[in-house]
């Protein structure tokens, strides 16, 4: 639990702050006009007493002279006119006056209670003072009752002479009584100024804090994200403007917000659908944002907080020279993982540099170089297969035509026989020159589907007749087997003619004799024409089913090459189911046979083009 802490608050603050300025003031005050008044009230009393002792040394000096002068009833009546004058002129309540004679003996006393003093010397030292002529004494004492009182003694003057003096004892308990009450009374309206003030103070800080404790809700709410909320306005003064340029400040702050959300959402959507990789680093080279495609290229999860280096696995020479203000460029090839190709791309470090503190980090942006290595080296694979595919034949034309010039049309079978060596690698080149302007028009999209209502059975069978001859020559036996349910279809006739002569012929050239090959037709659960073609040939090895649809891929190239084959049949086929929205697919076991199996739409109208 906190501790309380009341002083911690402005509202606190300032309502002691008033208190204080209002209590310094006040005290001040009190003690300038209790000083004052004290003074004056002791000057005037003081000033009453002498004054009024002043009169008694007057009118004392001759009832004193007459008293020492004369004897008898004369003295008697002096002592007398001495008590009423004293009694009766200069009655001071509970002040008690004394008249004496130039001995220092009291004559009359005006308290009754002290008429034991009369006859006997007053030794006070203010007495001898004044029996010497001094005047001006005066002091205050404070008796054995605690009672503060003042004293004065006076020389009694006749004649020239110092006949006695007056003493007079005043008690001042009266004056301190009202100088109490008077503090008493300061005490009051200042406890009562005080509570005013404090309530005012609570009243006039409130009208100052609660602005205030609006604009810290208001500040917490902003830092918590909520904008929606408004500081109240409670006037034009400095509080009120403040609260309208914290409204003002909250609605810009949440238009900056939102424009910088919007423009963070836009930029990580970009980062997480870039085909490219990417990783920001700190100026240390740590690894503090990386998008889903650079997870994907270096096979982590956890990239955050590693270093460049570790992630591409490459040395620290290079992120460093990038920190320092250097853009590199690095191809990578990251080793295959279990069933994982291996994967080669292109590395670009750049820096990232800000206005005032230069170079702050780096970008790495993976590029995936596989496809266009793998294309490049296709490229390179085809122009390499073209110019051997064409080289054969040429090679041996322009032996066999060499062959004739030096003689050989001298003899006409050998000559006849060169004539067919020369005429059957021509078309061997006619059919590998048809077979890539097929691919060519297929890549270009320029090959036209002439679609019509076809029999799939009928299909079948006429593919079956054109092969009948190569059947009984090596004893395969051939079935059609169709669904009777297959409805007609929309199809590309002459490209799916195609398609089942390329897929018969290589099932008859790789069937030994005595063989089986099978075709047929069905809908498959999805409502699409599947049709297969089955032999019981050598079958192919599963390393090479994966690439036997590639362009001039052979599994035996020699042997291909002697049965006739292009080696771009199967590509030219592919290329065909694909330009009707379809799939071909290829199992086979070394031994035992291959199938190949082509998925088609089974209804589809209008014409097309791939």
């Amino acid at each position: 639990m906190k501790p309380f802490r009341p002083f911690r608050t402005i509202q606190m603050k300032l309502i002691v702050m008033v208190l204080l300025l209002i209590l310094i003031a006040v005290q001040l005050i009190g003690v300038y006009f209790i000083s004052t008044m004290k003074s004056s009230l002791i000057n005037s009393f003081t000033s009453n007493i002498n004054a009024q002792a002043q009169l008694l040394t007057v009118l004392a000096g001759p009832a004193i002279v007459k008293q020492q002068t004369d004897s008898g009833g004369r003295s008697e009546d002096a002592s007398t006119e001495l008590s009423q004058l004293v009694s009766s002129l200069f009655s001071i309540n509970g002040a008690e006056t004394q008249v004496l004679d130039a001995s220092g003996r009291v004559l009359t006393t005006s308290m009754q209670s002290h008429q034991s003093y009369v006859g006997r010397k007053n030794t006070s030292l203010l007495v001898s003072r004044a029996l010497q002529g001094i005047s001006d004494n005066s002091e205050e004492i404070i008796d054995e009752d605690n009672v503060r009182k003042k004293v004065i003694a006076k020389p009694v003057i006749s004649g020239g002479k110092i006949v006695g003096a007056v003493y007079i004892v005043a008690s001042m308990k009266e004056m301190y009584e009202t100088i109490d009450r008077v503090n008493r009374i300061f005490v009051s309206g200042m406890l009562l100024a005080l509570g005013l003030t404090a309530i005012l103070g609570i009243l006039l800080a409130g009208t100052i804090t609660q602005p205030i404790k609006a604009l810290t809700r208001q500040a917490s709410a902003v830092a918590e994200g909520n904008f929606d909320e408004r500081v109240p306005v409670f006037g034009n003064d400095e509080l009120g403007q403040l609260s309208m340029a914290f409204n003002e400040m909250t609605d810009r702050l949440s238009e900056a917000l939102s424009v910088n959300e919007e423009e963070k959402e836009k930029i990580a959507s970009i980062l997480a659908n870039m085909s490219d990789g990417v990783l920001a680093t700190d100026e240390l080279g740590r690894v503090i944002v990386a998008n889903r495609r650079a997870r994907s290229m270096l096979g982590l999860e956890q990239i955050e907080g590693m270093t460049v280096s570790e992630c591409l696995n490459i040395d620290k020479e290079s992120i460093a020279e990038t920190l320092q203000g250097k853009e590199f460029t690095l191809l990578i090839e990251r080793p295959a993982k279990d069933d994982e190709e291996s994967l080669l791309f292109r590395v670009t470090l750049t820096p990232i540099r800000r206005r005032d503190k230069g170079v702050v980090g780096a970008i790495a942006v993976l590029h995936d170089a596989t496809e266009a290595e793998k294309l490049e080296q296709a490229r390179r694979e085809f122009v390499a297969n073209v110019s051997h595919e064409l080289r054969t034949p040429l090679t041996t034309i322009k032996s066999y035509a060499e062959a004739l010039d030096d003689g050989a049309l001298s003899d006409p079978p050998l000559a006849e026989r060169f004539v067919g060596v020369i005429r059957s690698e021509t078309e061997r080149m006619i059919r590998l020159v048809t077979d890539l302007l097929h691919l060519s028009r297929f890549d270009s999209k320029q090959a036209p589907l002439r679609r019509q209502m076809v029999d799939v059975e009928e299909i079948m069978e006429d593919v079956v007749d054109r092969f009948s001859l190569q059947l009984r020559q090596k004893a395969i036996t051939a079935g059609v087997q169709v669904a009777s349910n297959l409805p007609q279809v929309w199809l590309d006739r002459d490209g799916i003619d195609q398609v089942l002569d390329n897929l018969v012929s290589n099932a008859i050239k790789y069937t030994l004799d005595g063989g089986r090959v099978n075709l047929s037709a069905r809908l498959n659960e999805g409502g699409q024409l599947e049709i297969a073609v089955q032999d019981t040939g050598i079958g192919i090895p599963k390393k090479d089913i994966e690439r036997i649809f590639e362009r001039f891929y052979r599994v035996d190239k020699a042997r291909s090459r002697g049965m006739g084959g292009t080696g771009l049949g199967l590509s030219i086929a592919r290329e065909i189911i694909r330009a009707h929205g379809g799939t071909i697919q290829l199992e086979s076991e070394v031994g035992i046979g291959t199938k190949v199996t082509v998925t088609l739409p089974a209804t589809q109208e209008g014409s097309e083009h791939a």
